[in-house]
This record gives C-alpha cells, sequence and structure tokens, in this order.
C-alpha cells in the first residue's frame, strides 16, 4: 500500500552541475552527497540525484509542492530551466505546471491549498 511521496529520484549524468543547480534552487545544500546518489531534505520528502540514468520527461511525474506555482516556475526559468507546462488551473484552487531542469527532465510542481501537512507520515 502506497503511504504518500518520500523520494522523487532524477537522473543526473552530470552530477556536480545537478547538485549545484538544485542546490541553489532550492536554497539548500543537500544532506547526503556521494559520487552514487545525492539527496536533499525537502519538506519531509527526498529528491534524489543518480549520476548512472538517461534523463527524461516521460515516465514518473513526481509533483513538487510550492506555495506558490507562478513564482516557482519563473524562479527555475530563472535559473536554467526551460518552460515544459505551463501554470495551470486544475479545479477548487490546484495548479500544477513543469519546467524541464537544465539536465532534461521534468520538474513538476503543485500549488495545492488543500495539502495537510500534518497528515505525512
Amino acid at each position: 500500500m502506497l503511504l504518500g511521496l518520500r523520494t522523487a529520484i532524477y537522473p543526473a549524468p552530470d552530477l556536480e552541475a545537478a547538485k549545484r543547480w538544485y542546490a541553489e534552487l532550492l536554497g539548500q545544500a543537500p544532506y547526503f552527497d556521494q559520487p552514487f546518489y545525492v539527496g536533499f531534505a525537502v519538506g519531509g520528502f527526498e529528491l534524489g540525484l543518480v549520476p548512472d540514468a538517461t534523463p527524461g520527461t516521460n515516465g514518473a511525474q513526481p509533483l513538487w509542492g510550492v506555495a506558490d506555482v507562478d513564482a516557482a516556475l519563473a524562479r527555475a526559468l530563472a535559473l536554467g530551466a526551460t518552460p515544459l507546462e505551463p501554470a495551470t488551473d486544475v479545479g477548487e484552487g490546484i495548479r500544477v505546471g513543469a519546467v524541464t531542469d537544465p539536465f532534461g527532465n521534468r520538474l513538476g510542481l503543485i500549488q495545492n491549498p488543500h495539502f495537510d501537512a500534518s497528515a505525512v507520515r
């Protein structure tokens, strides 16, 4: 049974460049930093980078929570991401959007006023 998002792993053939970019985007250094895996703690979840995989925008598409999807998309674009999916209202105040990170991965974002952080375990 699924318990909720724990980790989203992104391919990063240039691990050092990806580590720098995500550290800038997230405003923090990774908590785990090894040649085979880099992990960032993000709101009780983990964003991981692995060097031996192929980037792409297909496959699993996790959505990372943000307070303001427009501002988050603009920040990612300013840091070198490219547009993929514009911010879209999907109903009940929920808005989603996505960019392609500089390494070719889809980075999905969600602004969800109904998300209950106290339910995270």
